[in-house]
C-alpha cells in the first residue's frame, strides 16, 4: 500500500513506512479550502489546511511524496490516518506518477476533503485566507508554520513546479506576520 502526502505529511510522517517517492497525482489543484478545528485551529477558531480539488484541466499536476508502507503495519496505518484525518477527509485511490520515470504510474492512496464534508472552507481571497492563517493556532501547532513549512519542503522536493496558490498565500502570510 502507498499513502500520498501533499500537505503536512510531506515534512512531518508520523507513521513507519518502507521507502518513499517524490511524485504527483493529475487531475487536482492543491488549495487551502479545509478548516483545521483539530489540528491548526480550535473548533471557535478554526485555521486553514490543504486539500485537493478536482481541476478543469485532466494534466494539472499536485507535486508530493508516496510513502510504501510495509504489509505488517498497513492497519496501523490506515487507522492512525484515518483517526488523523477525521476532520472531514475521505480515502480515495488514484494514480501517482513517480517523479524518476523509472517506475509506471501506482496506484495510491489519498486522504481528500471533499465539498460536502462540515470543515471544508471553500473558495475565499488569498489575502483572507491569510489573515485567517496568521491568527490560527491548535494542537498541531500555529497554522502560519503549516503554511510556511508546506512552502519550503515543496520547494525542495519539486523546485521546478509553481504553485501559485501555496505561494501567493505564503507572501501575503509573511507580509501580515512582518508588519
Amino acid at each position: 500500500m502507498w499513502v500520498f502526502g501533499y500537505g503536512s505529511l510531506v515534512w512531518k510522517v508520523d507513521f513507519p513506512f518502507e521507502r518513499k517517492e517524490i511524485g504527483y497525482i493529475k487531475g487536482y489543484e492543491r488549495r487551502f479550502y479545509q478548516h483545521s478545528t483539530d489540528h491548526r485551529g480550535t473548533v471557535n477558531n478554526p485555521g486553514r489546511v490543504v486539500t485537493l480539488i478536482p481541476s478543469d484541466n485532466p494534466e494539472s499536476k499536485v507535486f508530493g511524496v508516496a510513502y510504501k508502507i510495509k504489509e505488517e503495519d498497513i492497519d496501523y496505518v490506515v487507522n492512525h490516518l484515518d483517526y488523523r484525518e477525521k476532520g472531514g477527509y475521505e480515502r480515495v485511490s488514484v494514480l501517482f506518477y513517480p517523479r524518476n520515470n523509472e517506475s509506471f504510474p501506482f496506484s495510491i492512496i489519498i486522504y481528500l476533503a471533499n465539498h460536502e464534508n462540515p470543515h471544508f472552507a471553500g473558495y475565499a481571497d488569498i489575502k483572507d485566507i491569510a489573515k485567517q492563517v496568521v491568527k490560527c493556532s491548535g494542537p498541531s501547532g500555529a497554522n502560519i508554520d503549516y503554511v510556511l513549512n508546506l512552502a519550503n519542503s515543496m520547494r525542495k522536493i519539486a523546485p521546478e513546479e509553481e504553485d501559485s496558490h501555496l505561494f501567493d498565500l505564503e507572501k501575503a502570510v509573511l507580509a501580515l506576520a512582518n508588519s
